[in-house]
């Protein structure tokens, strides 16, 4: 017989993540963060072979991403909104964890098996940011796509890729519900 945690089962079923835009501060600081990275490395782990890690961005280095995608998108002729969305999210964050996909080689596990691991570990990490009172959010944006932005801006090595900006802050209001999805529509069940 299953033992249930329905305080679990009823943050999961009503949890909303917080537009990045809505965050302020006070930002947690590392004490409040560590056990958010804690619950987030509990990810799934096929292998053990921790194929992500965390940047975490406070201080000045949110604003030194936010000038570097300015000039990098200006350098490539990016289209002005697109350059104003990638930096506007770091511009307007004071806590920025980056989930970093790291895949290792193995003979065993998959590398999109690792891939995977990663976009987990930014569930796990925004989930336990949202458990923990604090309003967070998921982007990415051109810039996690970006060699030249991730190699100068994040450190990132050959192979690593972002899985996530994880824009974590003190929310300013609660956004509404939006339309989820139809289950009946994604749903298929096979009995035989």
């Amino acid at each position: 017989m299953p033992d249930p945690n329905p305080a679990a089962l009823e943050f999961l079923l009503t949890r909303r993540s917080r537009p990045a835009k809505t965050l302020a501060a006070p930002w947690p600081d590392r004490d409040e963060l560590m056990p958010i990275l804690t619950a987030a490395a509990r990810t799934p782990d096929h292998g053990k072979l921790e194929p992500w890690r965390f940047i975490v961005l406070t201080g000045a280095a949110p604003m030194r991403l936010a000038a570097l995608a300015q000039e990098i998108g200006t350098a490539q002729g990016r289209a002005p909104d697109q350059i104003g969305k990638m930096t506007d999210q770091f511009t307007r964050s004071g806590c920025c964890v980056v989930v970093v996909s790291s895949p290792k080689a193995s003979e065993k596990i998959p590398e999109i098996e690792q891939v995977h691991s990663a976009g987990a570990a930014c569930l796990a990490l925004l989930n336990a940011a949202l458990a923990s009172g604090w309003g967070a959010n998921w982007l990415t944006g051109w810039g996690a796509h970006d060699p030249d932005f991730c190699k100068r801006g994040l450190g990132l090595a050959k192979g690593e890729t972002v899985a996530g900006f994880m824009h974590i802050g003190s929310e300013t209001s609660i956004p509404p519900e939006r339309p989820r999805p139809d289950l009946a529509t994604i749903t298929n069940w096979h009995t035989e």
